[in-house]
């Protein structure tokens, strides 16, 4: 079976769906294949946060940029986006983490993040229910959230109004020309791009992705009962552990007025069931810092799995030994963050254009093992 297409692109996440409208957008006929729900997978089961991280200048030029691109994206219709700029808080609970605020500050100042520091009192100023003796904080106020499985759609939706296609089939493996499917038709294209998160794993097992796994839990509504997403200084170090795993205090309020509570990291685990020690866990941290959390009224919790790569930035661009193919994985926890950004960088490259911000350090060639996979 032939699709007539351009591309395929193999994922309708965040970043799929993402991938797929700017790829239409510069005039490719494209066919977006997704099994499962479009915005579905890890895109459903995240936060949300649109956040700017600047664990090394290449996170941070691909979070600046793509929140940029956010801003924009939004500005006609927040409300269909379930989108709030409520800014982020990092939360430092002692002189030694208020230091690493005024490192943090110096970072993103530099790269014209606008942020500021907040002492002991304003931060009890602006969040009142954080527990008291905190040392301070620092305000990063152009982040924001966004209910990640509509913008998905909303991307989709654009994508096919540009002449996208959507065809709802599980993809079985990638040939020299196409993928197979496991009705066991086959389709050709021009490009195939590889944007289905951790499930990428199974279709090129050379790829370096390991899944972690990530629990939420999300409350009743309360609206105002804090303003800003907070988060510790200290989930910059559970974010990147390279093994084991690790909680951290971290909750954001929702354009519902419900409260989002993370996060937890689990490496090398593929259930999707949850975890009652680990949940209690997260959650006793997060009432360390918000007690008031305890007397709320949780609705559900879940699980996650975010593709993590091996040094902690996405694959973004051509699979150096496989021709045609594209890779757009390994977000880990800033896929809904820098997917517009990653849509950017990917058609850049494949049209040939110039690229927005440099594309080097996300190159898939990185990896010696793709490289050597041919």
């Amino acid at each position: 079976m032939t699709a007539g297409a351009d591309v395929l692109v193999i994922g309708a996440g965040i970043v799929g769906a993402a991938c797929a409208d700017e790829l239409a957008a510069r005039g490719l006929r494209v066919l977006v294949i997704e099994s499962g729900t479009v915005g579905g997978g890890a895109t459903a089961a995240g936060m949300g946060h649109l956040v700017a991280m600047d664990d090394n200048p290449a996170e941070l030029a691909l979070t600046r940029y793509s929140l940029e691109l956010w801003r924009r994206f939004v500005a006609d219709a927040p409300r269909r986006h379930e989108y709030s700029q409520c800014g982020t808080i990092w939360v430092a609970a002692d002189d030694e983490e208020l230091a690493a605020a005024r490192a943090k500050q110096a970072l993103l100042g530099d790269a014209g993040v606008a942020c500021e520091l907040l002492d002991a009192a304003a931060l009890a100023a602006c969040e009142p229910r954080l527990r008291p003796g905190l040392a301070g904080g620092l305000r990063v106020g152009g982040d924001a959230v966004v209910y990640p499985p509509k913008s998905a759609h909303i991307l989709l939706d654009r994508a096919c109004a540009r002449g996208a296609g959507l065809l709802r089939e599980r993809v079985r493996g990638l040939t020299q020309h196409g993928v197979t499917l496991d009705n066991g038709a086959r389709i050709d294209a021009g490009m195939v791009v590889v944007a289905n998160g951790v499930g990428a794993a199974a279709l090129l097992p050379e790829l370096p992705l390991r899944p972690k796994k990530g629990h939420l839990m999300i409350t009743d509504r309360y609206p105002g009962f804090v303003r800003h997403q907070l988060v510790e200084l200290g989930y910059i170090k559970s974010a990147h552990a390279a093994s084991g795993e690790s909680v951290a205090f971290n909750v954001q309020p929702r354009p519902t007025g419900q409260l989002l509570i993370g996060s937890s990291r689990q490496f090398d685990n593929d259930d999707r069931d949850v975890d009652p020690r680990l949940l209690r866990r997260m959650l006793a941290r997060a009432a360390d810092y918000l007690p008031g959390l305890a007397q709320l009224h949780a609705l559900r919790c879940w699980t996650g799995l975010r593709a993590a790569s091996a040094d902690g930035l996405p694959l973004i661009g051509p699979h150096p030994a496989r021709r045609n193919v594209w890779l757009a994985t390994g977000h880990e926890g800033l896929g809904i963050t820098t997917s517009l950004a990653t849509a950017q960088l990917l058609a850049a490259q494949l049209c040939g254009s110039a690229a927005p911000i440099a594309a080097a350090p996300y190159l898939p060639a990185r990896f010696a093992q793709l490289a050597a996979h041919g």
